[in-house]
């Protein structure tokens, strides 16, 4: 397996600070590249922290508010500079066609990009291959908002003193793999008497949405969870009427979710320091980090069930 792992581009919800640029990720899966949000200054931050354009292979934006997506523009003309091969598609809410229309078209450039708008318009699965599916869900905010939620498929991890027991090597193996069972000497060998189930890996985005049902949807037993904690549980009434969650709030959604690792991010300027939210959504949560612009979180191995 390749590696996968997670760059923090940026971490501000609304005004970028000195120390934090507006919403970006950049997720390495496999032959894919995933960029989720790209506010404002995101190109620059991809040469800051060395991820290259031409790694993007897929966008996904969570909404027109521009803390989310004003970095479009910059991130589209550079791939096409960079002459990249590649299609690159670009999820987006439905609702903001006009605004997905006006970011790709906002100056003259020799346009050498192959780029696939997929709108989104109702919840489910809005990208699958054979080992990978991406799901999107509708978020509470007053802006159409969704979340979404990478999902390796579950496999099996074969045992090889099963395999030897029955007798099976070389082709036998990938028959059964993709058979579900083989005939040897007049008997059926199924896949799940030499194997055991595994769980597929998982990384979740949320942001900018109150309580809802769909967060744990989203959350779901992810192996990170990447969650706006906007405000400090001091001002869950801001976050209430802004459409944002708490860092207490998004604790509770990754601890009722089983979720294995809560990253908190995009963080109100109102804090120059976000200690605090860190510490208050840890005594809910054990396993969570307060992310910072350039972190790197590398998944872990999927497990056994």
């Amino acid at each position: 397996m390749s590696l996968r792992k997670l760059v923090i581009l940026g971490t501000a919800a609304q005004v970028p600070t000195r120390d934090r640029n507006h919403s970006a990720y950049f997720l390495y899966w496999d032959h894919h590249g995933f960029l989720i949000d790209c506010g404002e200054g995101t190109q620059r931050q991809l040469t800051h922290f060395n991820v290259k354009a031409s790694s993007i292979t897929k966008i996904f934006i969570t909404h027109f508010h521009g803390d989310h997506c004003l970095g479009l523009p910059g991130i589209l003309q550079r791939i096409a500079l960079d002459k990249v091969s590649h299609p690159v598609e670009v999820y987006f809410p439905a609702s903001g066609q006009v605004f997905f229309e006006r970011l790709r078209d906002a100056s003259f450039f020799s346009n050498h990009l192959e780029l696939v708008p997929r709108p989104v318009n109702t919840d489910g699965i809005v990208f699958e291959d054979q080992s990978v599916r991406v799901e999107a869900y509708r978020l509470d905010h007053p802006l159409d908002t969704f979340g979404y939620r990478i999902k390796e498929k579950d496999t099996v991890s074969l045992l090889p003193d099963k395999l030897a027991l029955h007798g099976l090597e070389g082709e036998e193996i990938g028959r059964l793999k993709v058979n579900g069972s083989i005939t040897k000497a007049n008997r059926s060998i199924t896949l799940s008497e030499v194997s055991v189930p595994k769980t597929g890996q998982c990384v979740a985005f949320i942001f900018d949405t109150r309580h809802c049902e769909n967060v744990f949807r989203l959350a779901l037993k992810a192996d990170l969870l990447v969650c706006e904690s906007t405000f400090s549980a001091e001002h869950h009434d801001l976050a209430d009427a802004y459409g944002h969650l708490t860092s207490i709030e998004a604790a509770n959604i990754a601890k009722e979710s089983a979720s294995e690792h809560l990253i908190l991010t995009h963080f109100s300027q109102r804090y120059m320091s976000v200690e605090h939210l860190y510490q208050e959504a840890k005594a809910v949560h054990q396993h969570t980090s307060a992310a910072r612009d350039g972190d790197v979180f590398v998944l872990p191995r999927r497990k056994k069930r």
